[in-house]
């Protein structure tokens, strides 16, 4: 609980002074993350819109909230709630990485030049072996989400930019700073390449 509010302290702290912000919520779930977006939005005059496959139509019943019960990936059905650009897109629905990719691509074309996009738990340290949250399943699908996120900016360095916070579960932080999304590419690991095991094992003497 306190890690997910240190990372919504986070998101805050980006996004405070965003005037009439159109906020974009992917996931609600207990409603803090959606809380916190309508506190920001009742001081600088904003709106958020909320997209959950479960109906969480209760968590508010503030006007400046318009919460829509699909799935977030039902493109053809939630676009019509869209009516201007974005200015922050949260992430924080369905945690696996083709999903991710897949919902990233459809509202990334909504964000906004200079708009913030934030993915929840993108990071997999806390549940490694012997970790405070040891869970080899989500260590897992976190890792691969982590290499997705890296994949879609690596093919994409000029129409986004990438910053990562490793806190708990972790945090991606994106920029909007071009109209065009690359499809990602697989990023090469020479780690293990044939070349780099081989000097594992055969490591030359120096020369006097």
């Amino acid at each position: 609980m306190e890690d997910f509010q240190n990372k919504l302290n986070l998101i805050k702290e980006r996004i405070k002074d965003i005037h009439k912000p159109l906020i974009l919520e992917l996931g609600v779930k207990e409603g803090r993350s959606t809380k916190m977006f309508l506190e920001i939005c009742d001081k600088n005059d904003g709106n958020l819109i909320s997209i959950d496959i479960l109906d969480y139509s209760k968590v508010s019943n503030n006007p400046k909230w318009k919460f829509i019960h699909s799935s977030d990936d039902n493109f053809e059905y939630t676009k019509k709630f869209i009516e201007k650009e974005v200015d922050v897109l949260f992430i924080d629905s369905l945690h696996e990485p083709n999903h991710i990719r897949k919902v990233f691509y459809n509202y990334f074309n909504f964000v906004k030049i200079n708009g913030l996009i934030f993915v929840d738990d993108v990071i997999w340290l806390p549940y490694v072996k012997d970790g405070y949250r040891d869970n080899d399943f989500v260590e897992t699908t976190n890792r691969l989400t982590f290499n997705k996120i890296l994949e879609i900016f690596n093919s994409n360095k000029d129409n986004l930019t990438l910053d990562m916070n490793f806190s708990a579960s972790g945090l991606a932080i994106m920029s909007k700073i071009g109209n065009h999304l690359n499809s990602e590419k697989k990023i090469v690991n020479r780690l293990f390449s044939f070349k780099n095991i081989l000097k594992k094992f055969y490591k030359p003497k120096p020369k006097n």
